[in-house]
């Protein structure tokens, strides 16, 4: 075991060496760690005494570990600058000839240098840190919970590993520090509204939701690094000498996946579309578990937020009659017009959920798709407490279109699932293009043989059954 991790500490003191002798990456560490903790504390004060005017002494209560959070991040900012410099840097310089040359593994090699792009910004962040509470205990005589400062010392470290573990990715896949900053913003732009969710929830003080912040950020960290390392070839790297887009080679990949074998559209239909669906089995079954699982955290927060037991009225909804069917007509149901609304706004749903999904590893686009049973579940929730039964209730309005809806739901979430896994998954000899085009021709086949076709009977019967159901089920005509 020793003799595994040795090397990677040889690599990760041989470059963290290296940045110590650069003196721009140790100035801009040095202000963010001694320097902005003390205008933290000088803002921090400023604000205490504002608020005090007015009493408004809880904004300060949360205001300070809002701040303490703030100054963590900071100093792993610089993070990114150095992950970016570790591959395409010394790819760019001619200096990492000899370092590929050497009998290290990928993994000892790609390790080393992710290690040695960490270390430095984290423990900067932990120093600054240590200084504004020394800084702020000495002025407001406020100490952290033991609790809550833990959650933001491996918040700190999961941020500084996201962003490093996606910066050695866009560095292992660019030949020029130039295009690694400009990719760069895939990982700067995420990051800063992950940010902002956590300073919102930071100044409400809900600091158990921020662990799940931390679970994911883990999660997302992992897949990171089993990029990294699934995709890293030191042969590619030294071969490659500029990044260019080459749109014929894409079209030649993404044309080969989605033909096939097949030489016509019969055979196409009859033998790549069986294929792709016993592809796509195991993450249908996944998304499958995942939409039930939306629709009871769906239904579980009816009772967190207290709604009063009569939301529905039943008394109502047990005399509906022929004068609600006019109502849905005035609101555009059992028209055409509203079929191509619907069905149009389904599709742009699961594109919206693909392109995320994307960039993501699959995980935003399976939210999004997860939100439409999420709210089915919460009004089922609602329906139960004024005396429904909640899967009469879910059958009434989903039941005729969510038939055909479902499914494509599924279908589609399966497919973006695979997209997500074609990043960490081993393709030796391919590259994170070659491997993305393939999963998204299986999308794409899916989307036009099934998804398409079956998102249309879903809204011809949402817009001209559906209504007609739900009325015969809970009592109408």
């Amino acid at each position: 075991m020793r003799t595994k991790f040795y090397p990677v500490w040889i690599i990760m003191q041989r470059e963290i060496r290296d940045q110590l002798r650069d003196w721009r990456i140790i100035v801009p560490i040095v202000i963010l760690t001694l320097f902005f903790p003390f205008l933290m504390n000088f803002t921090a004060n400023q604000v205490l005494d504002f608020v005090e005017q007015y009493g408004a002494n809880l904004l300060a209560e949360r205001f300070i570990p809002f701040l303490l959070m703030i100054v963590g991040f900071f100093p792993i900012s610089i993070s990114l600058v150095i992950a970016l410099e570790s591959f395409a840097g010394e790819t760019e310089r001619h200096s990492i000839e000899p370092l590929l040359a050497s009998p290290l593994s990928d993994l000892q090699l790609y390790m080393g240098k992710l290690l040695a792009s960490l270390v430095p910004p984290v423990v900067a962040s932990y120093l600054g840190v240590l200084i504004y509470m020394i800084g702020i205990y000495r002025t407001t005589s406020w100490r952290p919970e033991p609790s809550f400062l833990i959650l933001v010392l491996v918040l700190t470290f999961v941020q500084a590993l996201v962003m490093v573990s996606g910066a050695v990715v866009v560095s292992t896949q660019t030949t020029s520090v130039r295009a690694a900053n400009l990719l760069a913003s895939f990982i700067v732009v995420p990051m800063a509204l992950l940010i902002q969710g956590e300073s919102v929830i930071m100044l409400w003080a809900d600091y158990d939701v921020l662990w799940w912040a931390v679970l994911g950020q883990a999660v997302l960290s992992g897949l990171l690094v089993r990029i990294g390392v699934t995709h890293f070839n030191r042969e590619e790297l030294l071969g490659r000498e500029i990044d260019i887009l080459n749109l014929r080679w894409m079209w030649k990949i993404f044309k080969t996946e989605f033909v096939g074998e097949s030489n016509t559209p019969l055979e196409w239909f009859t033998r790549e579309i069986p294929k792709v669906l016993r592809r796509l089995l195991i993450p249908a079954v996944m998304m499958v578990i995942m939409l039930v699982v939306g629709a009871y955290l769906g239904a579980s927060q009816v009772e967190k937020l207290g709604l009063p037991a009569a939301t529905f009225n039943l008394d109502k909804l047990q005399s509906l009659d022929d004068s609600i069917l006019e109502q849905f007509r005035k609101i555009g149901f059992f028209s055409i017009g509203n079929v191509a609304t619907i069905w149009l706004h389904n599709l742009r749903a699961a594109a919206i959920a693909w392109f995320l999904g994307t960039f993501t590893f699959a995980i935003a686009g399976v939210l999004v798709l997860m939100l439409p049973l999420t709210l089915i579940g919460f009004l089922a929730g609602v329906a139960g407490l004024s005396g429904i039964n909640p899967l009469l209730f879910i059958a009434a309005f989903t039941l005729p279109h969510g038939l055909l809806e479902i499914p494509a739901i599924v279908l589609t979430g399966a497919a973006i699932l695979q997209v997500g896994a074609s990043f960490v998954t081993p393709a030796r000899g391919k590259t994170i293009g070659e491997v993305w085009l393939r999963a998204t021709a299986d999308w794409i086949k899916v989307t036009l043989v099934l998804v398409i076709p079956f998102f249309l009977g879903a809204a011809v019967l949402e817009v001209f059954i559906t209504p007609r159901f739900a009325l015969l089920l809970l009592g109408g005509g």
